[in-house]
């Protein structure tokens, strides 16, 4: 897969170089490219407790982009995935500390753990006081002697750089760190590897599998489970977290993006961690923001922190570094009424058992033809006509005891109100247009068929599309057409219609209209697809 990179042996420094260059002057590096890549504040004058980190490049904003007040002093940055030198570690230390020390913060891996360690010894010599702190907050592998150092990190990053920020000592500073360390514990899972810069991508995670405690290089996990949905992968990630986790305490989230997944997603990840069954201990949440990062990895990883007042204000305290998201409480979802006028006076309900029976074979067909809509609307859309249209089938049924199902007039008025409702973008606004103008009719003494033309013309009328412009109009101007010689011939019109998109070089609406004849010749209209296959699943 191709990316936005030069040469994979000059990726870190070109990154590095670009954090610097948009820093507004913050952020300063050591010379010594490429064997030494260390970023330093561009302020730092050595007056209090340095706090210096580092590793492996792969994970982004970590390590650089914690550099500044509040936070870290010093990042080290080794290779994509690969721990720094000794010497590289150690220029970052003597380029940073002062008569106050320094604390050098290493996640557990052999490499940093070494390296960092023989830096810190080779710094005492110079009779500099140097500390050091091991993070081990990786749970996934509760048999490991030595639990690998994640995300939890940024939980001892904050708070030490904190304290260090507002003058603490060393001592003060170290104690604060272990005791963070002691207290955090963090789980990861994802649904796809990373692609590694210059490196073929290792497809290790199969379709319908999630890997539950992957490291933070790419490490495979402690076990790949089914994935069906994300509330059942989320009680995995969370009966492993709760096992570790103090009861009747509160906690503090930090919930990072692996990389990879989407901001929708980690919302939507949010929401399942607070309807958790950890979730009444959170009462505060760090992101959803992609802190430690895994490259491009479609996972995220979930740290806990028992953080008891100090805590709070020291992760609390302000800090410039756009990578650090702000800590919020977790608070109940305010709901608040609709405006006056916007509040949906609904008819009364009525039962009609042909009419019910009716609709929910309309519905049916849409929620059965949702997947061959969305790969053919991905041929020329954005993939989701099917999901659209299966939605507000799904929510139509969902709603079929409230509809005036007896009285058809109000049931077209009932029908659009629903769509406008649950269905998203233009499709639902011209299909509530579309039975909105039908009730219209009806009321006014026009049949079924009549009532359902004028429908459609009120909708070419507001919408704009014609016939040969490539939508779902092509199909269902002649159906409608048709519908007086009945479901057959209705069917047969619409299905040749829609079959004539496949040939149309040209869409004059919808999102098909930013496209090239190349990427719409050969593919039927989705929308029109949709009508087609209606009246004839109708008429079998």
């Amino acid at each position: 897969m191709a990316q936005f990179i030069n040469e994979k042996q000059t990726v870190v420094q070109d990154a590095i170089d670009g954090l610097i260059a948009v820093s507004g002057g913050r952020l300063a590096r050591l010379d010594g490219y490429p064997h030494i890549r260390v970023v330093v504040r561009a302020d730092w004058d050595k007056s209090r407790v340095a706090i210096v980190s580092g590793g492996g490049s792969g994970h982004e904003p970590a390590h650089a982009g914690f550099v500044g007040p509040g936070m870290l002093t010093a990042a080290v940055c080794g290779d994509v995935f690969a721990s720094p030198s000794v010497d590289a570690v150690l220029a970052g230390i003597l380029a940073v500390t002062g008569p106050a020390g320094c604390l050098l913060v290493v996640k557990n891996y052999t490499g940093d753990r070494l390296n960092f360690g023989l830096a810190a010894e080779r710094a005492r010599a110079f009779g500099l006081n140097v500390r050091m702190v091991v993070v081990d907050d990786d749970i996934a592998l509760p048999d490991l002697p030595q639990a690998r150092g994640v995300a939890g990190t940024l939980f001892v990053h904050k708070i030490a750089g904190a304290l260090a920020e507002a003058g603490s000592d060393l001592k003060t500073v170290a104690a604060a760190a272990e005791r963070v360390i002691g207290g955090t514990r963090t789980i990861g899972m994802s649904l796809d590897t990373c692609q590694v810069p210059g490196a073929p991508k290792e497809n290790r995670i199969p379709a319908g599998k999630a890997e539950l405690g992957l490291g933070i290089h790419g490490e495979a996990g402690i076990e790949q489970i089914d994935y069906t949905d994300l509330r059942a992968a989320m009680a995995t990630v969370v009966s492993r977290l709760k096992a570790t986790m103090p009861s009747g305490v509160r906690h503090v989230a930090l919930l990072n993006n692996l990389g990879g997944t989407s901001e929708l997603e980690m919302a939507v990840i949010a929401n399942e961690l607070i309807q958790s069954e950890i979730g009444g201990q959170i009462g505060h949440v760090i992101g959803p923001a992609s802190m430690v990062t895994s490259l491009d990895m479609h996972g995220f990883s979930l740290s806990v922190y028992p953080a008891g007042p100090e805590d709070i204000m020291a992760l609390s305290a302000s800090t410039p570094l756009s990578a650090w998201p702000t800590m919020e409480e977790r608070v109940s979802v305010d709901v608040r009424e609709l405006p006056d006028g916007l509040a949906p006076i609904r008819p009364m309900p009525s039962a009609h058992q042909k009419t019910q029976q009716f609709l929910t074979r309309c519905c049916e067909i849409m929620i059965a033809a949702e997947g061959d809509l969305n790969l053919l609307d991905a041929k020329s859309g954005d993939g989701d006509t099917g999901s659209t249209l299966a939605g507000a089938a799904r929510a139509l049924i969902g709603s079929m005891d409230k509809l005036p199902l007896a009285d058809h007039t109000q049931l077209y008025r009932a029908i659009g109100q629903e769509l406008s409702q649950t269905m998203g973008g233009s499709s639902g606004v011209l299909l509530a247009i579309f039975f909105a103008a039908a009730g219209d009719a009806a009321s006014s003494g026009m049949s079924m068929r009549e009532a359902l033309r004028a429908g459609l013309t009120r909708m070419q009328e507001i919408g704009g599309a014609q016939l040969g412009d490539r939508t779902m109009v092509d199909a269902l101007h002649p159906a409608l057409a048709h519908l007086d010689q009945g479901l057959n011939a209705a069917a047969a019109a619409a299905r040749t219609a829609a079959n004539q998109t496949a040939h149309m070089e040209t869409a004059n609406a919808g999102r098909a209209a930013y496209l090239n004849a190349d990427q719409l010749r050969g593919h039927v209209d989705p929308g029109a697809e949709a009508v087609a296959r209606l009246f004839e699943r109708l008429a079998a």
